[in-house]
């Protein structure tokens, strides 16, 4: 990845970390998670990938790239799970610690710092498409998973070829064979699958998400940082209404 690239990607996950944080504290309870999920699926979604993990009081849930933690948070919240979130961005690991006072380390997806086979659960949500390193990724989860555990994805998979519109910054999208293939060869078995609705979510869950977006802008809008990220929101959100990058759940069970 190039300086610029790194740059763009700092500016989008690490920066907007800490002014998420700073903004959700701002406008108080209610709003901390639904900015936290922001970019990693919708309310819906996250009961989708719950319910097929089989997630039960008292699992220990591993997030890789957790970004701020509202994923992480939210599965606390409503399947009183123990998240513990992995993330490469220092911004957002402080943010996760300091909005929903998880577990949180800074970690690569590729090393992540946990005892082979330590639990029967992970995630990572919107994660896969912003490393070139895909497989390793994946079979560093095989590794913290045991057998028969079971991974949930969100991944955003090119549906066209090529795209119509550039790409974020720092993002390079598997196709959907692609995927099968990188789950296949890192050791696991796909056992379901569905296209994410990005949209759906409680009543005043947007409401709270958008209010913490706005903050950010009156405090930081002049700011080139902002201006940045938000070049690379556009450009997603622009692939996603085209259709020709699609929001996909997968849930995949480790081989032995």
């Amino acid at each position: 990845m190039s300086e610029l690239d790194s740059a763009a990607m700092e500016d989008e996950f690490d920066v907007t970390a800490a002014w998420t944080e700073e903004a959700a504290r701002v406008l108080g309870p209610g709003h901390a998670v639904p900015a936290g999920c922001r970019g990693s699926g919708s309310v819906g979604s996250l009961r989708w990938l719950a319910d097929r993990l089989a997630l039960h009081p008292g699992d220990l849930l591993v997030d890789a790239g957790a970004g701020v933690g509202g994923p992480a948070a939210w599965a606390a919240g409503d399947r009183q799970v123990r998240p513990v979130c992995l993330e490469p961005m220092a911004g957002a690991v402080h943010a996760s610690r300091h909005l929903f006072g998880l577990p949180s380390a800074v970690a690569m997806g590729q090393s992540l710092p946990l005892l082979d086979g330590i639990t029967a659960a992970a995630w990572s949500l919107g994660v896969l498409c912003t490393t070139d390193d895909k497989a390793g990724a994946l079979t560093e989860l095989h590794r913290v998973l045991r057998p028969g555990g079971r991974l949930g994805l969100l991944v955003f998979v090119q549906a066209v070829d090529p795209l119509p519109t550039p790409a974020p910054v720092g993002n390079s999208f598997p196709t959907d064979d692609d995927l099968d293939d990188l789950l296949g060869a890192a050791g696991f078995d796909v056992i379901d699958r569905a296209v994410a609705d990005l949209d759906d979510n409680p009543p005043g869950w947007d409401d709270a998400a958008d209010a913490v977006d706005a903050e950010m802008e009156r405090r930081h809008g002049a700011d080139p940082r902002f201006r940045r990220s938000t070049q690379q929101s556009g450009r997603m959100g622009a692939l996603l209404s085209a259709g020709a990058v699609r929001p996909t759940l997968v849930v995949a069970v480790r081989r032995a």
